[in-house]
């Protein structure tokens, strides 16, 4: 092995049932570095990094890690090894403390006992997370954080172990552009200090902002390896998807027809206050601000899922007030959430079952399910989304984020929704199908359907929206026509600084 590296992964595959996750790739880190791993959402970037943790055994290859040979028998293996990893599905512990969560199956005890020294894990939590420049009380409980924080805590958690690599898997998929500057702040801080990263992210500014070296993935297959300064956005991609992506955003100027929904002053106190926006059919209506504007709130409220305490909801014509999502899905309305595991998916259940949930009644008659029926419109939403998966009865967690997101999507399409809401339709999948959700979006509002779409990507909302609805601290602070609307002033109504 190269002294130069920490890790060199040679040769590595992998196959689960139907499908190969990974043939002969390989990943080489050096030391001091971080090193970003692309790919479509499918690639094995994931599966590769199970392997190095222990979730997951390797079939074949070898793992060199700080100078000699290992075999990664499980977690705790690896984390005595010095190997650390944040992972993309956030999974902390709601009802514990941060401290809790942070020191967790290696809780300090007293001298010559068995008893939790509560009070040290506390100081030695508070002073980590001084450390991090990390705001948060560590006897808060994780169920009173929002995603944000969780993720913030999830950062400190892996970097507690003192290792010498640490695996971060979309870290910033959940974070505000603020925090973000502040993790790569963290990571730029100890690398300094020899420690190296391996960095997944979907976000292009992101790797180039921080990526020392790059290696690509495709289809299970090792692509290549280069030094980030030799590679830009649009030769990424390419490698990423071997093909050119010319029409990210294809938006297409459709006639915009009546307003089919109208939401006046809707208000929960201490959430969101005085909402006011009409939707027009055939609209794609961007909602754009930071983290905890409001904007996910508001969607929740008008599908009926949390209530609002005032104001007035009119979908064509007609005043609504849905008590639960059900009568929202009865009215045509859809709302695919932030959290696809979460609120989006039935994880246990087959790609099958979470495609036609919403949907169940339409393919039963007198008890008995039309099962015919079931799989024409099954293969009709694979085909439709390009949904890679060996077969409907595979188990939606073994698909990667992207293809979740796309069963998803093709399960309320199912539902015939004359408006569709997406909080975040591209959050954590890969330039590819980004593409492919685009192209749904715009065919939605070609056939004279209306999509509220929420997204904190601003080249998503400018390259999208018709109009953009703008949100800070729980009030719309302005409307833009999407034809002339910046970055720039998007960015000024969204903290408050308008300058008229």
């Amino acid at each position: 092995m190269n002294d130069d590296y920490i890790l060199s992964m040679k040769n590595i595959s992998k196959s689960f049932p139907g499908v190969k996750a990974l043939d002969n790739v390989q990943l080489h880190v050096r030391k001091g570095t971080v090193h970003a791993l692309m790919g479509e959402n499918g690639a094995g970037k994931s599966t590769l990094m199970k392997i190095l943790i222990g979730i997951n055994p390797k079939d074949e290859g070898e793992i060199f890690f700080d100078g000699k040979q290992i075999e990664i028998k499980n977690t705790n293996f690896a984390l005595h090894n010095g190997i650390s990893m944040i992972f993309q599905e956030l999974n902390p512990i709601p009802n514990m403390t941060v401290a809790e969560n942070i020191y967790i199956g290696r809780e300090p005890v007293k001298d010559k006992s068995f008893f939790l020294d509560k009070k040290k894990m506390i100081q030695d939590t508070r002073d980590l997370l001084n450390n991090l420049k990390i705001d948060i009380d560590p006897k808060e409980k994780l169920v009173d954080l929002s995603v944000a924080q969780t993720q913030m805590i999830e950062i400190a958690k892996a970097i507690s172990y003192n290792s010498k690599l640490i695996i971060m898997d979309e870290p910033t998929s959940a974070i505000t552009e603020k925090e973000c500057d502040h993790l790569f702040e963290i990571v730029k801080e100890l690398r300094e200090k020899g420690v190296s990263f391996i960095f997944i992210t979907h976000k292009m500014d992101e790797v180039f902002q921080i990526a020392d070296d790059i290696t690509v993935f495709r289809d299970g297959q090792y692509i290549g390896s280069e030094r980030a300064e030799n590679l830009n956005n649009q030769k990424l991609i390419e490698l990423m998807v071997g093909r050119e992506i010319t029409h990210m955003f294809p938006k297409e100027e459709v006639p915009l027809g009546e307003v089919v929904m109208s939401v006046e002053g809707l208000t929960k106190k201490g959430v969101f206050q005085d909402v006011n926006f009409d939707l027009k059919k055939g609209e794609i209506l961007g909602f754009a601000g930071l983290m905890g504007a409001g904007r996910t709130e508001v969607m929740e409220a008008i599908f009926g899922y949390k209530k609002a305490e005032s104001g007035t909801i009119v979908l064509n014509g007609r005043v609504v007030d849905f008590k639960n999502p059900k009568e929202a899905i009865k009215a045509k309305v859809a709302l695919i959430t932030e959290d696809r595991k979460l609120t989006g998916l039935f994880l246990p259940l087959s790609v099958r079952d979470n495609m036609i949930m919403p949907s169940l009644k339409n393919f039963s008659k007198f008890g008995f399910l039309k099962k015919k029926n079931i799989e024409k419109t099954c293969a009709e939403g694979k085909e439709w989304f390009a949904i890679k998966t060996p077969n409907m009865n595979q188990k939606i967690k073994n698909l990667s984020g992207g293809n979740q997101q796309k069963v998803i999507i093709s399960r309320w399409v199912v539902t015939d929704p004359q408006i569709i809401i997406l909080d975040e339709p591209t959050r954590g999948i890969d330039v590819g199908a980004k593409s492919e959700i685009h192209k749904f979006m715009t065919n939605l509002a070609r056939q004279g359907k209306s999509v509220i779409m929420i997204s904190s990507e601003l080249p998503e909302v400018l390259g999208m929206s018709d109009r953009i609805v703008v949100m800070h601290e729980g009030r719309v602070t302005g409307i833009l026509d999407g034809k002339v609307a910046t970055q720039e002033k998007v960015m000024e109504y969204a903290t408050a600084v308008v300058r008229d």
